[in-house]
């Protein structure tokens, strides 16, 4: 079973990283938060029909006792995502692009230091996987100076949210029905980054049906479809392995920036691809060769 979360987890991964090309271009007419709203405001209708076409099943678990809601859960989820997205964009205002993505993937490291202060077992697997994990995303992402500025500590304050995000998702999402928690996350976002929109941007609609298509897809694919299995993935996987095979998406956004942008890629970044998936694989050895 665990396995079979990984996978849901790596779809997910996929799905973020193709989503970063749709982001890159979806933005060149929209403001951050603006392109939030319109993102999560469409991931919530995807998740709610998804909801709505499984009431049978639904039923049936409430017939059986087996239902429990997971509204409350979704909320408190949303509030610690809204604050990693928040403060991930705000970051972007301030510093590179590979700094941010570097330092908010920072929670491959914050996520097994947290569950060891919750008192969760971590194989030395894991802090391998999750070190080569890092030293991957630093030759994939850092491309210039190491110097700290304002930017880095909101992307560094983002990896926290993250952390905690995963952590919490890994608590509760065995407790409540997993749509209901996505759907409650989704929507907080989507209520949050439009007041933001509304109150820091200047919002014109013709601008977002020029960037329907991007829009669509991360709103769809990344805000609907990539958290809610992250959601149900984590059901079985430990968070110490989400939050590496999580953090492919970096792997995944360059590749297909690569493909699809033509972006080109360096022997350094490709060697920090390859750091990270030897991170995840290393952390799935003790699921494959010793079935635990």
């Amino acid at each position: 079973m665990q396995l079979k979360g990984n996978l849901f987890l790596l779809l997910a991964a996929f799905i973020w990283g193709t989503a970063f090309v749709a982001q890159l271009v979806g933005m060149d007419d929209l403001g951050p938060f603006t392109y939030c709203s319109g993102r999560y405001i469409l991931g919530f209708f995807a998740v709610v029909i998804v909801w709505f076409a499984m009431r049978g099943a639904r039923e049936k678990k409430k017939a059986a006792g087996e239902y429990f809601p997971g509204w409350k859960y979704g909320i408190c989820a949303g509030l610690i995502m809204f604050g990693g997205t928040t403060t991930q964009q705000i970051s972007m205002l301030y510093t590179t692009a590979g700094k941010a993505a570097f330092l908010t993937c920072l929670y491959i490291i914050f996520v097994p230091l947290f569950s060891v202060l919750l008192k969760k077992k971590i194989r030395k697997e894991n802090w391998i996987g999750a070190f080569l994990g890092m030293a991957g995303l630093y030759f994939l992402c850092i491309k210039d100076d190491l110097s700290w500025n304002i930017g880095d500590m909101y992307a560094f304050i983002g990896a926290i949210f993250w952390s905690f995000h995963i952590l919490f998702i890994d608590r509760y999402a065995d407790r409540a029905d997993n749509i209901e928690i996505s759907i409650g996350q989704i929507s907080v976002c989507a209520v949050l980054s439009t007041i933001l929109a509304f109150t820091f941007e200047e919002v014109h609609f013709s601008s977002m049906l020029n960037a329907w298509f991007p829009i669509f897809y991360a709103g769809v694919m990344s805000s609907g479809v990539a958290f809610t299995l992250q959601i149900v993935g984590q059901r079985y996987a430990e968070p110490s392995h989400a939050a590496l095979i999580m953090s492919l998406e970096s792997v995944f956004g360059a590749l297909s920036g690569w493909l699809i942008l033509g972006e080109q890629m360096t022997g350094l970044e490709i060697f920090g691809c390859c750091l990270m998936m030897s991170g995840m694989l290393i952390t799935q050895y003790s699921i494959i060769f010793k079935n635990k």
